[in-house]
Order: C-alpha cells, then structure tokens, then sequence
C-alpha cells in the first residue's frame, strides 16, 4: 500500500466517522468539535486531489471562521438541549425515511457511475503543464475573467449596502452619537472652571 493511499483512507475514514459524531454526539460542544475534524479530513482529501487552493478555503473559512463561531454560540447560549432532543424524538420516523431515500439514492448513482474515457485529457487541459493549481485558478480570475469577477464584487457591495439600509431603523428611545455636534462644538463652551475655596464646597 502507497502512501496516498494509506493518506486516503485516513482521511476518508475520519471523515466519515466525523460526519457520524456530528449526529450522534450527546454535547454540542463536542459535535461541532467532530465537525472540525470532519473539515480538516475534508481538506486533506482536496491536497489529494490536487486542488489546494479549495482545501486552504476550506481550512481558512470554514474550520477558522464558521466552525469557531459555531462553536462559541453554542458554549455562550443557554440553549435547552434537552428540548431539543425530545423535538428532535418526535419527527426521528420521518428522519430516518427521508436518510433511506437519500442512500437509495446514492446506491443508485454510484452503482451506475461509470468515469468518462476523456476525463484524464480534459483534466489536464484545464491545468497547463508546470502549473499549479492556485496559480492555475489565479490565472483564470485576475486574467481571463476578471471583470467578471470585479462585476461580482460590486454586486456583493450593493447587497450588502441594501441590507443594511433596509434594516437600518431610528428609534427615539435610542441615544445616538452627533458626530458633527462634537465636532463643531466651542470649546470654551464646552467646559466650565469652578474656582473651589478650600473648606467650601460647590
């Protein structure tokens, strides 16, 4: 056995058993753990395939950023788990039918998954020779399709701009900042000397 593929099937097992944590682990805590584990041996199975840059996004903003806040809004709410459980007893019937459906269909796609004659020549089409992949992808954005992507860019700018214009609300129970009151304040109105004697107050 080779070394990528004794790498492959740690990776691919601790996937899998990660991804069963996740569901049967009794604290949160240690199910968003799994799930860290779960991304990490994602990760390890993109290097594999040659496709870094997917595995550093992979690393970089879902074990750096999603799993981290998961995981502190489950240690910081008050969240009543064992609520939650008993709800999630109540529909486990309909859970455990539509997890059948969805094997038998898995079974069916891969029974009849065949790889195409052309896939090796149409892979190393896509990544010129000497190329990494990162460079590869890099190439393909900030060359090729570049204002395309700048086009996406300004897209999420104004989405986000409109979300909070349409959430933004002004409440008059709510003391705001006057940032030009503060600019365009006197300053010799603004603070007044008391001259106090000693043994007199205000």
């Amino acid at each position: 056995m080779s070394v990528m593929v004794f790498a492959f099937y740690l990776f691919a097992i601790s996937a899998v058993a990660a991804g069963l944590m996740v569901v049967l682990a009794r604290n949160p805590v240690h199910s968003v753990l799994w799930l860290i584990l779960a991304f990490l041996s994602a990760a390890g199975l993109f290097v594999l395939l040659g496709a870094e840059f997917v595995a550093m996004l992979l690393m970089i903003v879902y074990v750096g950023a999603v799993a981290v806040l998961f995981l502190f809004v489950v240690m910081m709410l008050d969240v009543d788990f064992a609520e939650l459980k008993g709800e999630m007893a109540r529909y486990m019937p309909l859970g455990l039918l539509i997890g059948v459906v969805i094997l038998m269909q898995l079974g069916i796609a891969f029974g009849a998954w065949a790889p195409a004659e052309t896939a090796e020549s149409m892979r190393g089409a896509v990544t010129p020779e000497g190329v990494t992949n990162t460079a590869a992808l890099g190439l393909l954005i900030y060359d090729k399709y570049i204002l395309l992507f700048q086009l996406a860019g300004v897209i999420l700018l104004v989405a986000m701009i409109g979300a909070i214009v349409l959430t933004l609300r002004h409440r008059k129970d709510v003391k705001r900042q006057n940032v030009l009151a503060q600019m365009w304040r006197d300053p010799a109105k603004a603070m007044e000397l008391k001259d106090v004697k000693p043994g007199q107050g205000l």
